[in-house]
């Protein structure tokens, strides 16, 4: 009896060690801001190097970065923009923070930067960021880390410049700097959903992009291949929100792989014509009446 005690103490000892173990696995993982490694995420290879985000964050770093575009801005300023929400949020959406900090970049309404609500919206929000980015003088050159304490007046001036190369990598992939360099795997999708897939593309790129629902797929024409890289990874970025399973654009394609970060098979990076495939198309829920 004895003999069977100690066995099941060390059993249930044992169990309580790999549970604590996983617990300071989540909590590590959740102050570097990176998903786990076995989780859903998406990652942007730059350089020789990967800087992985969760879905989440890869939605919100979209939207940043497409704002970024909308304002004709070069990819300084979306790197910018993401050091600073690294540090701020962690690329989340926050409803809470110090005062009466909220969102992506933690904006203050009592300091002007709009209503809760507004700060709220990552369209809004990073627009004001923007707004405020280009009346720094000297932003376009500026140390990083500097220009960001300067829109931001942050109690930590210094504390922007841990993100800078991930918030680099980043920008460079969403704007299409650097082609071919952002994945997603997302064990899970939703139903393909191409008029909200369109519908969030619409809003994100600059005007002179065309959206085009055709119904099964979503169709993008740019005016350059850097634009049109920017759209064609923005979309990857929506794997987990809109079900996209393909991505074409010249002579590269990207496939959704759950089992890993496939990305782009083929030869060639260039044309501005981006195809948006759905292996399976959502049903539209019929309207009372209809």
């Amino acid at each position: 009896m004895r003999a069977l005690r100690t066995l099941l103490i060390t059993v249930i000892l044992l169990g309580l060690a790999a549970v604590a173990a996983g617990i300071a696995v989540v909590l590590w993982y959740s102050y570097q801001r990176q998903p786990l490694p076995l989780g859903d995420q998406c990652v942007a290879r730059v350089a020789d190097a990967d800087v992985a985000l969760t879905t989440e964050q890869a939605h919100n770093a979209s939207i940043i970065v497409g704002v970024s575009t909308q304002h004709g801005l070069e990819p300084r300023a979306a790197t910018i923009a993401l050091a600073t929400v690294y540090q701020e949020s962690g690329l989340r959406n926050l409803d809470h923070g110090d005062r009466d900090s909220l969102g992506l970049f933690q904006q203050r309404p009592s300091q002007g930067w709009g209503t809760a609500e507004q700060v709220q919206d990552p369209y809004w929000a990073s627009d004001r960021f923007y707004d405020a980015l280009v009346t720094i003088p000297g932003w376009e050159t500026g140390d990083v880390n500097d220009v960001a304490q300067a829109v931001q007046r942050s109690g930590f001036p210094e504390a922007y410049r841990q993100h800078v190369e991930n918030a680099r990598r980043i920008a460079s992939s969403l704007t299409g700097q650097t082609p071919a360099s952002f994945s997603c795997r997302v064990a899970n999708p939703p139903a393909g959903d191409p008029a909200g897939l369109a519908a969030f593309l619409e809003r994100t790129l600059p005007d002179d992009v065309s959206v085009r629902d055709a119904g099964d797929r979503v169709v993008v024409e740019a005016p350059t291949n850097r634009s049109a890289w920017s759209a064609a990874q923005i979309a990857v970025a929506q794997r987990a929100h809109h079900g996209l399973t393909r991505v074409e654009l010249g002579g590269r394609t990207w496939t959704a792989d759950p089992r890993g970060l496939a990305w782009w098979a083929g030869e060639g990076s260039g044309g501005t014509t981006v195809t948006v495939r759905f292996d399976d198309v959502a049903t539209p829920t019929p309207t009372p009446g209809g």
